[in-house]
């Protein structure tokens, strides 16, 4: 599955990623719908130092994270509000160890968040922004249910057929050239490795041990 996908949001391009089987979504992008791209850091600092930003940023945490440290962010949160208090990315990550936002670097780099915080910060961008954003989120991952569920019936079409192939050669090859055909109806469902003894030699390794007694026991 691509890791990396863009849906498209108020003409917006929103990438979305997937970090140990969660989906977390740029909200530098995001920002953008408020200002250009080059003030995108502002926003995101602006709306981090907010006191209910902090308190849900850390429901969140206490929430998902067993290892976050909650008395670094009890001391954030009593700053909260102040004129001074000032919170980056990279400090709230560093501080309280929160793995709710992390920064990427290189293509498709940017601040990205879990999909519920992605949805807190597009409400204070715009209520209505959210409401489009949530429906593209939506529609994105229906799409790839649906490619699974084809992936799937596919994988199940291939297996299927192949066994009847390999079925199909066990009865009409390898059993008729069998010297030991009455030990080998279970061969549709016999292990590898008989099936190659049976190819190789003309036998079971069952049959074998029954047929040379004596020297099964030295073999053993």
């Amino acid at each position: 599955m691509v890791k990396n996908k863009v849906i498209t949001v108020q003409n917006l391009p929103i990438t979305v990623t997937t970090e140990e089987q969660s989906d977390y979504i740029c909200i530098t992008d995001i920002a953008a719908a408020k200002s250009d791209d080059s003030r995108a850091a502002d926003v995101i600092k602006n709306w981090m130092r907010n006191r209910n930003t902090l308190e849900f940023l850390g429901a969140w945490e206490q929430i998902y994270n067993t290892n976050f440290k909650v008395v670094e962010f009890d001391h954030f949160k009593q700053q909260a509000g102040l004129h001074t208090f000032v919170l980056s990315v990279s400090e709230w990550i560093e501080t309280t160890n929160a793995i709710g936002i992390f920064v990427k670097k290189g293509r498709y780099g940017g601040t990205y968040a879990h999909k519920d915080i992605a949805f807190e910060f597009a409400s204070a961008i715009s209520p209505v922004f959210k409401l489009y954003l949530i429906k593209e989120f939506q529609r994105l991952k229906e799409e790839e249910n649906n490619l699974q569920k084809i992936e799937w019936n596919a994988k199940r079409f291939l297996s299927k057929n192949n066994y009847f192939i390999q079925t199909n050669a066990i009865k009409h090859y390898i059993i008729p050239n069998c010297n030991y055909k009455e030990d080998l109806q279970w061969l549709p469902y016999a292990e590898e490795a008989d099936l190659i003894n049976v190819a190789l030699f003309g036998f079971t390794a069952k049959a074998w041990r029954e047929s040379n007694p004596e020297l099964a026991k030295t073999a053993m």
